[in-house]
């Protein structure tokens, strides 16, 4: 499969921004929204109360990131307890004997018996949650979705002979939810595939299903892989060189990748395997609670620039910010926008 078209800007981003900024997804859980969700599975409050609680969260969420300066937001995924139930508690034949948790965070132990339908009766709600979020803000509006291969890997599967069978069921179902969202006016869609790093051997059917999932018109898709950020922790060490050149055949527009914890030497594979899209530059090491200067995030992105031109690169955290405090989670984002700006005032000039 080849890409999408080269050279031209990024279709979807905000017409005029070099170097725009966003979020890669999850915002930081203040303490007492984490003790409000736990008081939910132990039965002390409602859904309803819940769901009230999750929409006053996201509100302040979008404030924060506003405030920060940052071009593309999100919701800060703060319906969801990490990374994974949120889409399998929805996804029709999965099976989730017990819903309770001693902890918001644990996973669901989940299970599939039966083949999956190949197309959802009812949406998984991600365009219900796209639309509230659009109503509060007037900037662009990401949404991520957590991808096939990474949701598998959280499934005991007795229905599939073969668990590939289980990731292209999975893509074809999160095909159907990204459409939805589409038909919804989302036009900045995102992939997250959080298990791939410690699967490198499978990056080929982690592609196929990518492709199957991304095969919706008229939407600007980024890829998001990291090493894992469960507690704040990495689950797993190495370099981005397995995602490539496998990583070209997807049909995304854009890799979102971490940098700032890892450095920048993995930079020269996108100048090795000839990566002519959109890169996400991950600028913010979301694993420490040091914030970055301003200063900081200017050198990272000036030495990206030596391998991704400015109408091609945008700038993030390496990862989710779900695990910092609020407040530093607020502080590394003003350090990121204050140090793309100044990239920006470097570059402007020079790109009229």
């Amino acid at each position: 499969m080849t890409g999408p078209p080269r050279g031209a800007r990024v279709r979807g981003l905000p017409p005029g921004v070099l170097l725009p900024t966003t979020v890669i997804g999850s915002y930081a859980v203040p303490e007492w929204l984490g003790q409000l969700k736990n008081d939910y599975y132990q039965r002390r409050i409602s859904k309803s109360y819940i769901d009230e609680i999750h929409e006053m969260a996201i509100k302040a969420a979008i404030l924060d990131q506003e405030r920060a300066g940052i071009d593309i937001v999100s919701d800060g995924e703060l319906r969801r307890d990490n990374d994974v139930d949120y889409l399998l508690a929805r996804i029709p034949g999965v099976e989730i004997p017990q819903r309770g948790k001693a902890d918001y965070f644990d996973y669901y132990e989940a299970q599939v018996a039966h083949v999956l339908p190949e197309a959802a009766d009812m949406g998984l709600g991600l365009a219900g949650d796209y639309l509230f979020t659009r109503q509060l803000t007037d900037m662009p509006v990401k949404v991520s979705i957590t991808g096939p291969f990474s949701l598998s890997r959280r499934i005991r599967n007795t229905a599939y002979q073969a668990q590939a069978d289980l990731v292209r069921a999975l893509a074809r179902l999160l095909n159907a939810e990204a459409r939805d969202l589409a038909r919804a006016g989302a036009r900045l869609l995102q992939i997250d595939e959080p298990f791939l790093a410690g699967y490198p051997e499978e990056i080929g059917l982690a592609v196929e299903a990518i492709n199957i999932v991304t095969d919706v018109p008229g939407v600007h898709w980024t890829l998001h892989v990291c090493y894992g950020n469960r507690y704040a922790r990495p689950l797993w060490a190495g370099h981005y060189d397995f995602l490539f050149p496998a990583v070209t055949g997807t049909t995304v527009d854009q890799l979102a990748l971490e940098f700032a914890r890892k450095g920048d030497e993995d930079l020269k594979l996108l100048e090795q395997y000839h990566w002519d899209r959109g890169l996400g530059l991950g600028v913010i090491d979301v694993k420490t609670e040091q914030v970055e200067t301003r200063e900081q995030v200017a050198t990272r992105i000036r030495r990206a620039l030596r391998f991704v031109p400015p109408e091609r690169l945008s700038v993030n955290p390496d990862c989710g910010l779900r695990h910092l405090p609020p407040e530093i989670a607020r502080a590394k984002l003003a350090a990121m926008v204050a140090g793309a700006a100044d990239v920006r005032a470097e570059l402007g000039g020079a790109l009229r």
